[in-house]
């Protein structure tokens, strides 16, 4: 079967699927997978097909039909034809109906060179609709219509209103390449997926759901999870796996350095439901995880419109959870527990015996908190060393001080700045974790005119001559070592005091872990940053060793 037909089948099936009883088609050459699709189904009487030759008109029918019978999708060939929809668009945004608007569109490559019927359709609704993707000409990958299924359940979600309730249009433009006819009889409905993936099914509770027992289960706090994670946690005796900027990483349910315990058969490989808090995006093994076949993925995303699930895979989507149905599995727990001690004391050994690394640093400043105290961690390895060197604290922190991190999008932009309004608006000192690159890509946030209020502000830079992240990753593998100093390396020699000397900040050089923790207990007054200068080339055999403690700490 042809790529652009067997997408078209699946997107088909997929509104069936999600209960779409009434389809309107504007007929067209591009669209063409989408009418072939349309008319099979309707020919084994899945849904009602409703052919107008205006767009204009196809479109209003369908906000008719759909304030009747919940979403109903409108399809509709490139060029002028989409440009057509634009009156029902606006009409469906502002009286809330579930309209679906599928364009077709001409793939990349023809857009901008004057092809027939080819004109910018990316965001053609502008802000009128609630949800908006351009997808890509189908090339017949694996997985793709599984991909695509899951891509729409998201936008029904969004159309019906399901977490915003706010309801609205929604609009999928979809690019098809030739050939756009079926190479089959079209008898047969597309088969229930086949690839192993598992498309969202939204659960819209106001109410906790109960979730029914199962004795493998972890929860999985990310960025922002809150307190409602170690919660669960708590109440159903589950294993905590929360990232530092969770606000969840603390209490005896908390495992540590649990990025290494995922990777372990007995613990990580037998875990059958993982419950999601917030936004996790450090490790790769949690990314696994959540990816996995046979692991049931449920996110809990409050009355977000949207809710994270980069692999694809949640099972359900809910407001809030709740642990009626589950007993305290207090094997399970205590065998994450135990292998949480052992490997980080595993760690705290290797980091406590070697010279300073960004992790022996991080684990040094997690240490040094204070009560109330804020500290801001900047992407790439600092908020990863944190992840994997702080150990969980043993009573919740202070609800005016945590960890920090814009993780939003992890880029490593402005991290300085983001501290300096920190620690401003908390009216109390604060301590930033960096790295070299963000400390410079951000230089110009130590820049505040002598008429402005200066925060108390420490920044602890871990200064490793570069992108010391690639260096963990496939790029510092031997293999690339030819190329590798030069394009992900990327040395600088910078000489950060002088530059905070040009800035009127206080810089101070830290060359050994025992003055490391003498600074880092001293009030934290003024604006002062703090240098250490770690070896880049030693991190990947560093994080190889403690790898290897904590398989023999575990035996």
């Amino acid at each position: 079967m042809n790529p652009s037909t067997a997408v078209a089948r699946a997107i088909v099936a997929e509104l069936v699927r999600r209960g779409v009883r009434h389809a309107v088609l504007a007929p067209g050459s591009r669209s063409a997978p989408l009418s072939h699709a349309l008319a099979d189904a309707a020919s084994r009487g899945e849904l009602r097909l409703h052919v107008r030759i205006d767009e204009r008109v196809a479109a209003f029918t369908a906000i008719g039909l759909a304030r009747v019978a919940g979403p109903v999708p409108v399809v509709t060939t490139s060029g002028t034809a989409t440009a057509n929809l634009h009156p029902a668009v606006l009409e469906a945004a502002h009286a809330g109906v579930p309209l679906v608007l599928l364009t077709a569109d001409r793939p990349h490559e023809m857009r901008g060179t004057g092809a027939n019927q080819t004109t910018d359709q990316v965001r053609l609704f502008g802000a009128a609709v609630r949800f908006f993707a351009d997808v890509p000409a189908p090339s017949g990958r694996p997985g793709e219509d599984a991909d695509l299924r899951n891509l729409l359940s998201r936008a029904l979600a969004a159309a019906d209103g399901v977490r915003s309730g706010a309801p609205g249009p929604v609009h999928l433009n979809l690019a098809f390449r030739e050939p756009l006819v079926p190479d089959d009889d079209g008898a047969a409905p597309v088969p229930a997926d086949t690839t192993g993936s598992v498309r969202v099914a939204v659960v819209d509770e106001v109410a906790p759901v109960p979730l029914d027992d199962r004795p493998r289960t972890v929860v999985v706090a990310g960025d922002r999870a809150g307190a409602a994670a170690r919660e669960l946690a708590e109440a159903a005796g589950l294993p905590l796996l929360a990232e530092p900027s969770s606000g969840a990483r603390s209490g005896d349910h908390a495992v540590g350095p649990y990025r290494l315990l995922l990777e372990r058969p007995e613990l990580g490989g037998r875990i059958e439901r993982a419950v999601v808090y917030g936004h996790p995006t450090l490790s790769r093994q949690v990314t696994g995880l959540l990816e996995r076949s046979g692991v049931e993925v449920v996110v809990v995303a409050g009355r977000a419109p949207e809710w994270p699930d980069a692999g694809r895979r949640a099972a359900r989507v809910v407001s809030a959870v709740r642990a009626g149905g589950l007993s305290r599995h207090t094997d399970w727990l205590a065998a994450w527990q135990q292998a949480g001690k052992a490997a980080q004391q595993a760690v705290d050994d290797v980091l406590a015996t070697g010279p300073l690394s960004g992790p022996a640093v991080a684990a040094a400043v997690w240490s040094a908190r204070q009560p109330g105290e804020y500290v801001v961690a900047g992407s790439s390895n600092p908020i990863r060393d944190l992840d994997l060197a702080g150990a969980p604290s043993p009573t919740a922190p202070s609800d005016d001080g945590a960890v920090l991190a814009n993780r939003g999008l992890a880029g490593i932009d402005g991290t300085l700045s983001t501290a300096t309004g920190v620690a401003l608006a908390a009216g109390r000192p604060a301590r930033a974790l960096v790295g070299d690159l963000t400390f410079l890509h951000d230089a110009g946030g130590l820049l505040i005119g002598p008429l402005e209020e200066a925060p108390d502000l420490q920044v602890v830079v871990v200064n490793d001559g570069g992108g010391g992240i690639f260096a963990l990753l496939e790029h510092g593998e031997p293999a690339h070592a030819s190329r590798f100093e030069r394009v992900f390396g990327t040395p600088h020699g910078a000489d950060l005091g002088a530059l905070c000397a040009g800035y009127g900040v206080m810089h101070r050089l830290v060359t050994e872990p025992s003055d490391l923790r003498t600074v880092l207990a001293s009030p934290v007054s003024g604006r002062g940053v703090i240098e250490v200068p770690i070896e880049r080339a030693s991190l990947r055999d560093l994080h190889a060793r403690l790898r290897a403690a904590v398989a023999a700490a575990l035996g």
